[in-house]
């Protein structure tokens, strides 16, 4: 079992705290009156807005060094959610990756709602499936595990130059749920 912490108290950072605690994890939840707290899972979620990570990294990178970080943002223009707000080649974990170099990133979780993470099915029908990127196979073999041991399916979708793809995905099922197209318990299911 891992011990994981996780930085944002909000919904997602609630799901993933109750996935990684029914597969008998130990879990830290970190809200923003914790930030003097030191952070010391081996796998730390940063589970907080996209426009906080840089703060976020900058305060903790020391503690972050030689651990898994998963990152779930989405970098989404919210103001007319036409569009990310990373260069056309990059993505949020990729700069996550650059500025914690001593880190193994891991893109997760971004591409499903917490919804859906809690429910651990799309809509009601499809099991719940994670997309997993990165570089560092142990560090995706400890964030699938993390996934499986909640009950969900994890999908290895590649390197961590995927990360951009499942960027775009969340940002296409993020419109289609803002837009009242789909439910926020709904999304996209990979089904095999």
């Amino acid at each position: 079992m891992a011990h994981v912490s996780i930085i944002g108290s909000g919904n997602m950072g609630q799901a993933v705290s109750g996935l990684a605690a029914k597969g008998g994890n130990s879990v830290e939840l970190f809200n923003s009156a914790d930030a003097g707290k030191p952070v010391t899972g081996d796998i730390v979620v940063l589970a907080v807005p996209y426009a906080a990570v840089a703060g976020v990294v900058a305060a903790r990178r020391a503690e972050l060094a030689g651990k898994v970080v998963v990152d779930l943002t989405n970098p989404i223009d919210f103001a007319t959610f036409d569009g990310l707000v990373v260069p056309a080649d990059g993505s949020a974990a990729a700069e996550i990756a650059a500025a914690l170099p001593e880190s193994r990133v891991v893109k997760a979780f971004n591409t499903t709602f917490g919804g859906t993470l809690a429910s651990g099915s799309v809509g009601g029908a499809a099991p719940t499936t994670v997309l997993i990127a990165g570089d560092d196979a142990d560090a995706k073999a400890a964030v699938a595990a993390l996934v499986q041991g909640g009950g969900l399916k994890a999908v290895d979708a590649g390197g961590l130059k995927r990360a951009r793809e499942l960027e775009a995905l969340a940002l296409l099922q993020i419109t289609l749920a803002a837009g009242e197209k789909i439910t926020w318990t709904g999304g996209f299911a990979v089904v095999n």
